[in-house]
């Protein structure tokens, strides 16, 4: 007769038959794929080189760790994590045009902050998981009717405004912000909107794009749009679209062999796609296109199956604005989407971004263990 299990041994066979593999493993290709490009890309003559690289690496390990310590929180406290994201992301975003340090001439937006340690971050990233965290629960307080719908959406109002105002006005990073948009249109979609109001709300945004171009778009940011709609009317403006297709093509089945590699602007980081084909052709594109849909979709799994209203919303935000950033940017790198600076989820270059899209796998993690624990 065998001696019963202790605690910890039951409490741990317990954790890993739980864990979401689906994700997980998709998650750690994507990492891996990312480091072996980054790491060919960087070697090529980056002056950082090979610190960049090692710094990426230790971002991998260190999201990895924060993943492991959000999915096995009590998912009762994912609302308390909200506002302490939303509450931390809101003080950094007002500290950001005040702090003295700004990239804007390096990436078009002043969204980042010096950190000791960390080095550079992007408040903005924080927000993202915040205003979801925060707004699924108001949803459901919607959705359950303990608040009527017009106070559930002037709470909405208050809770966006202030991130999107300094997002998009004053640091005006354009990308972020319909990162945001979207996911809050997803989980605004899974609430239950009536079609009348969606039409009533395209229309508002029909009529709203003469003011926003005329307004709030730069030149830059108005030549990335016309040279899309209109091929070859502005050939300096389509330079890194150019590029871009000539590094794909490049590629082949299997990766550039020839050793002379198209030179494409920030390759490292939104446009590491065309360095995907580079180095891995076709066969890499489309196992990185693939093992994306096949992690998106298991998150929508997830979220169909979540025990609670207000996870089902987390999760689709979360995913929506991850899937935003893969559509983006593999649509921008082959020309059927404006070029912005969005960067390709766990594969491009940059630390702030890895540990909130580790962040968020944590939280889809923990809702999906969640959901396996309450049926036994």
């Amino acid at each position: 007769m065998s001696l019963p299990r202790s605690g910890i041994e039951q409490i741990r066979n317990n954790y890993f038959r739980a864990v979401d593999y689906w994700i997980v493993v998709p998650v750690m290709l994507l990492v891996v794929i990312g480091l072996f490009v980054l790491n060919q890309v960087l070697s090529s003559g980056y002056i950082d080189y090979p610190q960049n690289f090692y710094r990426q690496a230790g971002a991998a390990i260190l999201g990895m760790f924060v993943a492991l310590v959000i999915c096995v929180l009590d998912t009762s406290l994912l609302k308390a994590i909200g506002w302490v994201f939303y509450g931390v992301a809101q003080m950094m975003l007002f500290i950001v045009p005040f702090d003295g340090y700004s990239m804007e001439q390096t990436w078009g937006a002043d969204s980042w902050m010096k950190l000791p340690v960390i080095g550079n971050f992007q408040p903005s990233e924080l927000s993202k998981i915040g205003l979801v965290l925060v707004a699924a629960h108001i949803f459901q307080d919607i959705a359950d009717k303990k608040i009527s719908v017009p106070r559930g959406f002037l709470y909405l109002g208050l809770l966006y405004a202030p991130p999107m105002a300094m997002i998009m006005i004053q640091q005006k990073d354009f990308g972020t912000g319909m990162v945001i948009v979207i996911a809050f249109i997803a989980m605004l979609f899974v609430w239950g909107i009536k079609y009348r109001y969606l039409f009533l709300s395209l229309s508002g945004v029909i009529i709203a794009i003469p003011f926003v171009w005329n307004f709030y778009f730069n030149d830059v940011q108005k030549k990335r749009i016309l040279s899309l709609l209109f091929a070859g009317s502005d050939p300096s403006a389509e330079y890194n679209l150019v590029q871009a297709k000539m590094a794909i093509a490049s590629g082949g089945l299997a990766g550039n062999t020839t050793g002379n590699l198209v030179y494409v602007p920030v390759k490292e980081s939104d446009f590491i796609y065309t360095a995907v084909s580079e180095h891995l052709g076709f066969i890499g594109t489309t196992a990185v296109v693939l093992i994306a849909f096949f992690f998106l979709s298991r998150c929508l799994y997830v979220a169909a199956n979540a025990s609670q209203k207000a996870y089902k919303f987390i999760v689709v935000g979360l995913t929506a604005g991850i899937a935003f950033h893969f559509i983006e940017n593999m649509g921008m790198c082959v020309g059927l989407l404006p070029i912005t600076g969005i960067p390709l989820p766990f594969i491009s270059l940059g630390g702030t971004a890895l540990l909130v899209n580790f962040a968020a796998v944590g939280i889809i993690l923990n809702i999906s263990m969640e959901r396996h624990l309450s049926k036994k």
